[in-house]
């Protein structure tokens, strides 16, 4: 039973975490059909960045704070690339995402080196927590919480806010949202942002035990995509039950079947896509 459970909590965390990445993906994809394949380097970059702030400051939260070096430069990546009237084509995003992808790795590689790194812990959430037999990080614990509480406020900013309110407005009809007065323009350059700040600092809470290495930009984008798959393009709900799938599976099927555990993320891929084709939250 204990095997079980920790696995259970494992399963968990890795999925707050994929939870962080995919939203922003999902954000982004739903409102406005980008294909972004440099979600995963947003996501890694994030990582490394924190990592060398931590190793300057010696502080974790400035660490997480350096994640909004992503967001800007997800702001420059819109205005410089997405609003160009080629790259609203999916092939050209796909290239063009694709060519960031290489080109931040080797940017990775070059300052950070090849060998893998990990972001120190914060001191506060260092020690271990006993839950009867179970002994379990505090840390890894925390980041479910961080991943709630973040739940919480996307729920609430996309359906409480007159902001989510228009971007829902201008998802359904551009032109209409742009005739009232409203700079869509502005919008969407903050909803990819958003999406980038999400991804930059999934990459710094995830660094103290998922650890930076070059390829894992590529791995954390396949699992996220996955992700965005079962849940449904465009839904929040669906981005978070999908991941906490994904992190239950890749969990127990590393524990027990280590040989065929990227098979089982994906056969749970394609049996949630057997029974309903638009994901679970998502289209039929």
């Amino acid at each position: 039973m204990t095997f079980f459970i920790t696995q259970a909590i494992n399963g968990i965390v890795f999925g707050m975490l994929l939870f962080l990445l995919a939203a922003g993906m999902t954000l982004i994809l739903g409102t406005m059909r980008i294909v972004n394949l440099a979600h995963g380097s947003f996501y890694l970059l994030g990582g490394y960045i924190g990592y060398s702030v931590a190793q300057y400051t010696q502080s974790f939260t400035l660490a997480c704070l350096a994640a909004v070096a992503i967001a800007v430069l997800g702001i420059i990546t819109y205005k410089t690339l997405f609003e160009k009237k080629f790259a609203r084509e999916t092939v050209a995003q796909v290239l063009i995402t694709f060519g960031m992808l290489l080109i931040i790795s080797d940017v990775c590689r070059w300052i950070w080196g090849g060998n893998p790194l990990a972001i120190p812990k914060p001191e506060l959430l260092s020690g271990t927590l006993h839950l009867g037999d179970i002994v379990f990080p505090v840390y890894r614990l925390a980041v479910i919480v961080i991943g709630v509480l973040i739940l919480a406020f996307l729920w609430w900013f996309q359906e409480k806010t007159k902001y989510g309110a228009i971007v829902r407005a201008g998802v359904d009809d551009e032109e209409m949202t742009q005739g009232i007065g409203i700079n869509i323009s502005l919008v969407k350059t903050l909803i990819f942002s958003l999406g980038a700040l999400l991804a930059g600092f999934a990459g710094v809470i995830g660094g103290p035990f998922v650890g930076l290495s070059v390829g894992l930009d590529i791995e954390i984008l396949l699992l996220a995509m996955v992700v965005v798959i079962i849940g449904g393009m465009g839904s929040l709900k669906g981005a978070l039950v999908g991941a906490l799938l994904i992190g239950l599976v890749d969990s127990f099927g590393k524990s027990l079947l280590p040989e065929i555990s990227l098979f089982t993320i994906f056969a749970a891929m394609v049996i949630v896509l057997a029974i309903r084709p638009g994901g679970l939250f998502g289209v039929k």
